[in-house]
């Protein structure tokens, strides 16, 4: 089936071997194949808008924000239903959507929803048990990782692994 959605994400790969059991349990996109990863903007565009031009500026903007070391170093909430990890440094994700969102004024982080974006990897959301997740994966912290790249991924918010990476746009 052809994707209806797209969406630019850091994947944490360093992070997998902490929360992949729990993101299968307790975050439905773990379901739709979309890895432990840190949203930069969702929606992005239309996967038919996704032009070479589009491609060209989105290459640009990563180019312009220099690769990083993070440390995921605690756990976080959001209204006690959504767990999450927080990224120490937080300030080249907020750069990477505040650039790209005032390049694609269409494609505003999680639909123009909420004010202040907060950077996370979501470990469950909406579901029995994130209360046990959380003391579950804090022994595992802090989880060290490189961003070195921005993901571009299409997908399906259905079940079945329907998300795939387009391409890969290298930090500067």
């Amino acid at each position: 089936m052809e994707p209806t959605q797209s969406a630019l994400i850091i994947p944490i790969p360093e992070a997998e071997p902490a929360v992949a059991a729990l993101r299968a349990r307790l975050d439905r996109s773990a379901s739709w194949g979309v890895p432990a990863h840190i949203t930069v903007i969702f929606p992005f565009l239309p996967p038919d808008q996704l032009s070479p031009q589009v491609l060209a500026a989105v290459r640009l903007i990563a180019a312009g924000v220099p690769r990083f070391f993070l440390s995921l170093d605690r756990v976080g909430w959001f209204d006690e239903r959504v767990l999450w990890l927080s990224p120490n440094p937080a300030e080249p994700f907020r750069e990477l959507t505040n650039r790209l969102a005032v390049r694609f004024p269409a494609a505003l982080p999680y639909g123009g929803q909420f004010r202040d974006v907060v950077p996370h990897l979501t470990v469950g959301h909406d579901r029995p048990g994130l209360a046990e997740a959380a003391d579950a994966v804090a022994p595992a912290l802090p989880i060290r990782a490189r961003v070195t790249a921005l993901r571009l991924i299409t997908g399906r918010p259905e079940a079945g692994d329907s998300w795939q990476t387009l391409t890969d746009f290298p930090l500067g």
